[in-house]
């Protein structure tokens, strides 16, 4: 994106750049795109893959407690309304790419950009900071969920060893560090078109991890016998009334932060190539990604709860810690770890090329920020450094590892992420922006629906951010930053 944004910018404002991609064409269209940039690659396949290494992330560990919280019941009606809201509000936000024309029309490169021709004025300023404090956010909580699996690792090997005498306990703090250095490296990769790989090795983990913690969950029912549970989910006794409703209220959160990929849905159709038209391709890529992940979602939050009952566990995999096969944990939460490196990036990718853009748009004659030093690989192409990239990249992952050492309270902050990225990023723009773009009548059938929609979404919304927030309130009681001890 970085780099393609700075052609984007040579094309149409005539400054001249030190560009990292070949000279523009000379009427050769087979290899550009009708805006001037390379030729776009994604298929239905690779945006999926990109969708389901978004949205089966560490949301899922959390479904079990989440259904735990709610019951038999209201657990998967709620989890298949978010799966209906976020894949029709998705089919609306894809119908933005392009504004005007659906085959022709202008292009939007990301959110943001199909906010400002759509609705322009302050709500983009709004919408910016919503989607980019999300997107710091989500790197905040994958750093966290990260270390939780690492330790887990340790924990279920150091726990084997001594036969459960010792509780093994340990600080979170050098896996998080451990997962922040990863992140500086992956970090280089300029833009979303050179993820594909690493999307599609995320996606494959995904379904790694939460297939075994799902045939955990129905060893678990099938070695007892017994289906654990109740319809109205966690009993009043082992919490009190008013834990029960906060907890319920969280619990929201936790699935609605399970569907959360909105916000990057505009990059990743960005990746497209036509014909047919991108927002078709997207739509049939959302159909597949949220049918798949609901599916999994819907086993692994029932059939954790089936196992667990009232005491499912915050994080499904790292509950099931100390239980035999430990061989198949490790395996399940090193997947996890190495899906959370490529989510990580995924997620943080609309906001680097964000702020490169900006800063190239602001400062068009400093070498720090535009030039590009080609470093030779042999059997590759050259690899591009470029070096505020290097020095940006770097840093935001070391602020975002920081926090994560400060606050790691894994299912409150899943909780919080999610309901405020929610109803703003996956119901309250795409809305708006639909509506503005068909020219919806006010006051119509249709106009009167859509706001329906929005407006529960926004209670969903203010009842898990409060839930969550009480839970933070209640773990900074017992909490010492950078001394946290599992």
């Amino acid at each position: 994106m970085g780099e393609d944004g700075a052609a984007r910018n040579h094309l149409h404002n005539n400054q001249v750049f030190d560009l990292s991609i070949d000279v523009l064409p000379q009427g050769g269209t087979k290899c550009y795109d009708d805006d001037g940039r390379l030729k776009r690659s994604g298929t239905v396949w690779t945006a999926s893959a990109h969708i389901i290494t978004a949205v089966i992330g560490s949301g899922v560990l959390s479904l079990a407690w989440a259904t735990a919280q709610l019951g038999w019941i209201a657990g998967p009606i709620v989890m298949i309304l978010f799966s209906f809201v976020t894949y029709y509000t998705s089919t609306l936000l894809a119908a933005c790419y392009r504004s005007g024309d659906p085959v022709n029309g202008k292009r939007n490169y990301t959110y943001m950009d199909a906010v400002r021709s759509n609705l322009g004025g302050f709500k983009v300023k709004i919408c910016g900071w919503v989607q980019y404090l999300n997107l710091f956010g989500v790197a905040i909580g994958y750093t966290i969920a990260s270390s939780i699996s690492m330790m887990a690792i340790k924990r279920s090997n150091c726990f084997h060893a001594s036969g459960g005498k010792n509780p093994c306990h340990m600080n979170s703090n050098p896996y998080m560090i451990a997962f922040g250095i990863v992140e500086i490296i992956f970090s280089q990769i300029p833009d979303f078109d050179r993820l594909w790989w690493l999307s599609i090795v995320a996606a494959v983990m995904s379904f790694t991890y939460s297939t075994i913690g799902l045939g955990l969950g129905i060893a678990k029912v099938a070695e007892t016998g017994k289906i654990r549970g109740s319809l109205t989910g966690i009993s009043v006794g082992t919490v009190t009334q008013t834990q029960k409703i906060w907890r319920s209220f969280q619990a929201l959160g936790d699935i609605a932060f399970a569907y959360s990929y909105s916000l990057i849905l505009i990059e990743i159709q960005d990746t497209l190539k036509a014909p047919p038209s991108e927002s078709k391709t997207m739509k049939k890529a959302t159909l597949i990604s949220v049918g798949v992940t609901t599916l999994f979602y819907m086993l692994c939050g029932c059939m954790g709860y089936a196992a667990f009952g009232d005491l499912s566990p915050g994080n499904l995999l790292t509950g099931f810690g100390f239980y035999n096969p430990f061989w198949l944990l490790d395996i399940a939460n090193a997947a996890i770890v190495i899906h959370l490196v490529g989510a990580y990036q995924v997620y943080c990718q609309p906001l680097f090329a964000f702020i490169e853009k900006s800063a190239t748009e602001r400062f068009p004659d400093s070498e720090f920020i535009t030039k590009d030093i080609k470093i030779p690989i042999p059997g590759f192409r050259p690899y591009n450094l470029n070096l505020f990239r290097l020095v940006w990249r770097t840093i935001f992952v070391i602020i975002t590892t920081l926090i994560s050492m400060l606050l790691p309270f894994f299912n409150d902050i899943v909780g919080l992420l999610g309901a405020l990225g929610f109803w703003p990023l996956t119901v309250y723009f795409p809305v708006e922006m639909y509506i503005s773009q068909k020219k919806i009548p006010k006051w119509s059938t249709r106009w009167v629906c859509l706001q329906i929609l929005s407006i529960a979404c926004l209670f969903i919304t203010i009842a898990a951010a409060a839930g969550s927030i009480a839970g933070v309130v209640l773990d900074l009681k017992s909490f010492k930053p950078f001394a946290t001890v599992y």
